[in-house]
């Protein structure tokens, strides 16, 4: 059970100017709960629901033996990266019957950091299709898992076909620092390109 969040965690400091709304998606069992769990400064509203036999039929549980619950709407949580900036975090579910509520948690974000895993690089096309037909800008980050294969960066982003300025990283959901830097790096590159288009 999650522990009550400090008094002084809960409301946003006075100087707080700017609030940008980020999606945390990607396919089924990538760590998308995880990472948001580990960077929100307040207690992530999560609605994770058990498993059963009935989604079996439908979902494709290979690689997931250990999984028995699943987000069947979204995540929500909130970081304050400095004095005047706050991000709000939407982790959305990876199934494939849940891409029409994509379009709805879209609304009002800056972009998106979409979490790989090298185990299972294949599944993330349809993610990234779906971000890319909604017009929303993201990054991509593979979660490391103890068991993945040990592909290089530029193995994944040819595999993966990225646009040279999209950036690739690793992170490690679990770790607060690693998910961290993940997050600042999906920010500052939707500001640079924010800037571009401005002077374009």
């Amino acid at each position: 059970m999650d522990s009550a969040p400090d008094s002084d965690t809960v409301y946003l400091p006075e100087g707080v100017q700017t609030a940008v709304k980020l999606l945390v998606v990607g396919h089924f069992a990538v760590g998308k709960t995880t990472f948001v769990g580990a960077l929100s400064e307040i207690r992530p509203l999560r609605t994770e629901e058990v498993m059963t036999q009935a989604g079996a039929l439908v979902d494709d549980l290979a690689g997931t033996r250990d999984k028995t619950t699943t987000t069947v709407a979204l995540d929500f949580g909130r970081v304050t990266l400095n004095d005047t900036l706050v991000l709000y975090l939407f982790g959305a579910p990876g199934q494939r019957r849940f891409t029409g509520l994509w379009q709805d948690l879209t609304r009002g974000a800056l972009g998106a950091l979409v979490l790989a895993d090298t185990r299972r690089l294949d599944q993330s096309f349809e993610v990234m299709g779906v971000l890319e037909e909604l017009g929303l800008p993201y990054a991509v980050a593979l979660n490391d898992f103890d068991d993945g294969p040990g592909h290089g960066l530029d193995e994944v982003r040819e595999a993966l076909d990225l646009l040279p300025a999209t950036p690739l990283l690793r992170c490690d959901a679990r770790d607060r620092v690693s998910a961290t830097e993940t997050l600042i790096a999906l920010v500052a590159h939707l500001l640079a390109r924010t800037g571009e288009l401005e002077h374009a």
